[in-house]
């Protein structure tokens, strides 16, 4: 007998994929002069050259239908301790953006205060993934804060990485 489980129950594989730790992401732009955002914790590197990274989008969001129709997008890694600013993003109710502190480049493209790396990104292309939308990004340019710490969610809880 296989020590597996085979089961493909949509619950039980959300449990299954919190097993693997990620950080957290902020896609925000402006959208008619205000800001419009979500969080994604699906962000990968692509490619180097073209600058690319990936995001999944799930076909049901509402907000991402948004931040398509925009010519570029700030793509902000959270750090430690922001995640009140990612659960506040990921609300469905009122303003995402009442209590973040945030900033406007002319392009757009919206990014979060204390945020470890910012991308300017434009879409590249978007392909279909089962029930979500996998969206490569072209890095447009960036600003990097490495020194910063990550928030990272796993098993449905914010972490904090320990030094050894």
């Amino acid at each position: 007998m296989s020590p597996l489980d085979t089961t493909t129950d949509p619950l039980e594989l959300r449990r299954a994929f919190g097993c693997f730790p990620s950080g957290v992401t902020a896609l925000c732009a402006l959208d008619s002069g205000s800001p419009v955002g979500m969080v994604a914790s699906t962000f990968t590197p692509v490619s180097l050259s073209p600058a690319l990274v990936s995001v999944c989008m799930q076909d049901s969001s509402a907000t991402w239908p948004r931040l398509r129709e925009r010519d570029r997008l700030g793509v902000s890694v959270l750090t430690e301790g922001q995640d009140t600013v990612c659960r506040t993003l990921a609300s469905k109710e009122g303003d995402r953006f009442a209590s973040v502190d945030w900033e406007a480049a002319e392009n757009g493209s919206v990014y979060i205060h204390g945020a470890s790396l910012w991308l300017d990104c434009s879409v590249h292309a978007e392909l279909p993934g089962g029930d979500h939308t996998i969206v490569l990004l072209e890095i447009q340019g960036l600003k990097v804060e490495p020194d910063r710490e990550p928030l990272v969610f796993h098993n449905s809880k914010f972490r904090r990485l320990a030094v050894v």
